[in-house]
């Protein structure tokens, strides 16, 4: 048996089977996946903090976030936006690194973050102009301004395809530059043979990428990240696709012109870097 089977337990709803199949392997992500099912967790990977921060601040995030931390500084650098919105900030570490390097400082700078924890954090290391604790669907609800640069990386893709779509179209009518950050993901059908070798074969390169912290962050957010994409009823975190079928969502949301270009390598899938306007 492989973890390949384990994973099809999973999206076949059968928890006991997957934990069993697990259990027998021996594989980093065998190990990660049986703890995690024997606890039964449950909830928000953002529940836990300490364990999505341990998970950026290691491994291959070093470099990852140092790719895009720069590409972001070039951004401030070549636009000097005046009014600026982070959408999904997490801790705020990305655009306070990038502000500072590009030595730029918006007017108005406006926070957007589901996790009040990870938005106490960001408040707390920069002085925002507004600092939004929800989604970018409330926020656009809530709040009517407008934006010379609107970012986000690694955050779009929590969003249903259906949804993201129409936020993507009124954050048209909000931004000048809209500019994404995301993984551009093979594309194969959810939960086919060949999406689950994926998933086995990239989180085991990426719990290997940890040493002490990698018990916090396989059960504080890559498990929970992997096991509610694929079982049955669970609460699903994350709708990837394409850099490609990035490309074209935005295309269908309204936006005349779009650029796509690699980033950073990365453990998952390559980091692109997307510029809408």
């Amino acid at each position: 048996m492989t973890d390949v089977d384990a994973l099809t337990a999973l999206t076949e709803g059968d928890r006991r089977r997957a934990r069993q199949l697990a259990a027998a392997g021996t594989s980093l992500l065998a190990g990660a996946l049986t703890a995690y099912l024997d606890n039964e967790a449950a909830g928000s990977v953002y529940d836990q903090p300490a364990a999505f921060e341990a998970f950026i601040s290691g491994g291959g995030n070093v470099g990852l976030y140092a790719a895009v931390e720069d590409a972001l500084a070039d951004q401030y650098r070549e636009l000097a936006p005046s009014r600026l919105a982070d959408i999904g900030c997490g801790d705020g570490r990305v655009v306070r690194n990038a502000l500072a390097s590009s030595g730029h400082l918006p007017d108005e700078l406006t926070l957007v973050e589901p996790s009040a924890a990870l938005l106490a954090r960001a408040v707390r290391d920069l002085t925002p102009t507004r600092a939004y604790a929800g989604t970018v669907q409330l926020y656009l609800s809530d709040v009517d301004t407008e934006f010379d640069l609107v970012e986000s990386t690694f955050a779009m893709h929590t969003i249903r395809h259906d949804e993201r779509t129409e936020v993507l179209a009124r954050l048209r009518d909000r931004a000048e530059r809209l500019v994404i950050v995301d993984f551009d993901v093979p594309a194969v059908e959810h939960g086919s043979p060949a999406h689950l070798r994926f998933l086995a074969e990239t989180y085991e390169r990426g719990l290997s990428e940890y040493a002490e912290d990698r018990d916090l962050v396989a059960q504080g957010f890559l498990m929970p990240v992997l096991v509610g994409q694929l079982t049955p009823g669970a609460r699903r975190v994350t709708w990837e696709q394409p850099a490609a079928a990035w490309r074209a969502q935005l295309e269908k949301a309204g936006y005349r012109t779009v650029s796509v270009a690699t980033l950073h390598d990365y453990w998952s899938s390559p980091a692109f870097l997307l510029i809408a306007q």
